[in-house]
């Protein structure tokens, strides 16, 4: 008991020399922890007579409260230094320029969509738009596609129900648009469609775009020349070369499918051909007064060529480092 003030004294020289607070949890724990001077002390309260320890338990309180006195007010100290230390680093020099707000910029996707519409409209085409759920009927039996075709698998396209579908092409929109109108009709139907696949090409989520033009004197030539003219005016090149070969798609007769010349070879872009009597009739068109002819694009497609995109799942990841190139 008579080491009461030495200890005080201890404890300060100790906490006043500590810089951290780890260093200084290890100095209390010399004299408020477990096996401290201080606990030591009261420990040994016990042994003293009963007569002795209320002075000898206050004299011991007294001293730990000016232990804890000074501990906090180093801690305090500590604290406050790590602080201002912090706040130095962290100092901001308010007359800088500040440096604004980024801009952000349309989806590659729904500028290409952009340039296809603003470039079919400017020769006359209308836009239309249609459901992503189709029934069997728009999506297949009104297109001439038999109950046996291929399309019509599960492994191909995505049933909602017995009778409803994701859309796996946007000519559904045609159907739709000819039920209510008669000829001279002149649309393209973008969209997105649905199929299932998925690779570095392929996504079980497109676009397409897809063009239908009805009237008494349309001809294939007249096709010919809309699909080169706006190939050649969406990639800005007037040598691009177009050339058609040979198909078979059920809503169109005869078909064919579509190349642009590129990078020195020939690209397959999409397919083509003169509208099947069978679809015209399922929307109470004269087939022998009016013709038409109908085509299908992949708007990636065209996007991933115009931007120099070389995997079209760069599309859909997302990625600011990509999309920020479109800015």
């Amino acid at each position: 008991m008579q080491n009461l003030e030495q200890i005080l004294t201890d404890a300060q020289r100790e906490f006043s020399a500590c810089d951290t607070l780890v260093d200084l949890d290890q100095a209390k724990s010399r004299f408020l922890g477990k096996s401290g001077a201080l606990t030591e002390l009261m420990k040994g309260l016990g042994k003293l007579d009963a007569a002795e320890r209320p002075a000898a338990g206050a004299a011991i309180n007294v001293i730990k409260q000016g232990v804890e006195q000074s501990l906090q007010v180093k801690r305090d100290a500590i604290l406050a230094a790590e602080q201002a230390q912090k706040l130095a680093s962290e100092t901001l020099d308010v007359t800088l320029p500040g440096r604004g707000k980024a801009q952000g910029s349309l989806h590659p996707v729904t500028l290409t969509l952009q340039r296809i519409e603003e470039l079919f409209h400017s020769i006359g085409f209308e836009v239309a738009e249609g459901p992503e759920i189709e029934t069997d009927f728009y999506n297949f039996t009104a297109l001439n596609i038999p109950q046996d075709h291929p399309a019509r698998a599960m492994h191909d396209t995505f049933y909602v129900d017995d009778q409803h579908v994701l859309r796996t092409h946007t000519s559904p929109v045609q159907v739709h648009y000819m039920q209510d109108r008669q000829p001279p009709l002149r649309i393209i139907s973008p969209g997105r469609v649905y199929r299932v696949d998925s690779d570095a090409t392929h996504s079980p989520m497109f676009h397409q775009v897809e063009g239908l033009w009805v009237d008494e004197e349309v001809s294939f030539a007249n096709l010919k020349g809309v699909v080169q003219d706006f190939l050649q005016r969406f990639f800005e090149r007037d040598d691009l070369e177009v050339r058609f070969r040979p198909s078979f798609f059920p809503f169109t007769e005869p078909s064919a499918e579509m190349d642009m010349s590129w990078n020195g070879g020939w690209l397959e872009i999409g397919g083509c051909g003169m509208v099947h009597p069978n679809v015209l009739g399922h929307v109470g068109i004269d087939a022998e007064k009016y013709r038409g002819f109908a085509f299908g694009l992949g708007v990636e497609r065209l996007a991933m060529l115009r931007y120099g995109v070389n995997d079209l799942r760069l599309f859909f990841d997302n990625d600011l480092r990509f999309l920020r190139q479109f800015s």
